[in-house]
């Protein structure tokens, strides 16, 4: 499946198509290509790039112009300002680990598809009165893990969420299964030391496999 930002996606589309989204840490620029052609390589075609770093929003402009057909959001949103950073940097859509009034008002008025972070039912409410029935589950594991969002289905029907924080490859396949999850996000397709050795081909190959569970497939 390619992507263009010409396309007509909000955040139900982003996700429904990528059901493990790869969370990326870029430390260095010259970097971020060659792990995009290694995710790509393994059929991923969305990911995310945290706002933890310098370089983030550079690699996003990099990898949007090498690599048009992938869909790259921008993670760790948290201010108003790093939302219009993000979409100035050509992000597909941008995703925050919470949920403040001031972000949530730009959000609104920016066509940016944006996914808010909520941790209890009551943040999970007051996201939904925004009209954000899809949410991101932040931290996840901490948070509860899959028997916390198992307890929200029950009152909660309306809600799907994108589990991130502690989601690995023993567990992505719990959380998936659970009909209020569309998708789950993680960085254990890249680790560290593989990513600051280039050692693309291992992390192809987790890619690989973290694609196949989103398939629902054996590994």
């Amino acid at each position: 499946m390619t992507f263009s930002l010409d396309d007509d996606r909000d955040i139900e589309t982003i996700l429904g198509t990528a059901p493990v989204v790869p969370v990326l840490v870029i430390e260095q620029v010259d970097l971020a290509l060659d792990l995009a052609k290694a995710l790509a390589a393994a059929a991923m075609t969305t990911l995310e790039i945290t706002l933890r770093t310098r370089a983030a929003l550079e690699a996003v402009k990099l990898i949007r112009e090498a690599l048009p057909n992938l869909c790259v959001g921008v993670g760790s949103v948290r201010t108003p300002a790093q939302l219009n950073a993000a979409a100035l940097a050509g992000a597909a859509f941008a995703v925050s680990p919470g949920a403040g009034p001031k972000l949530l008002d730009a959000a609104h008025d920016d066509p940016l598809p944006f996914l808010p972070g909520a941790a209890t039912a009551s943040e999970a409410m007051a996201l939904a009165e925004r009209g954000y029935t899809i949410q991101k589950f932040f931290p996840a594991e901490p948070a509860g893990g899959t028997r916390y969002l198992r307890a929200l289905a029950g009152p909660l029907p309306e809600l799907r969420f994108c589990p991130t924080g502690g989601v690995t490859a023993a567990n992505a396949r719990d959380y998936l299964a659970l009909d209020n999850v569309i998708a789950v996000g993680g960085s254990w397709m890249v680790p560290s030391a593989a990513v600051a050795s280039g050692d693309w081909a291992a992390i192809t190959e987790l890619a690989r496999a973290a694609v196949a569970i989103g398939q629902g497939r054996a590994v």
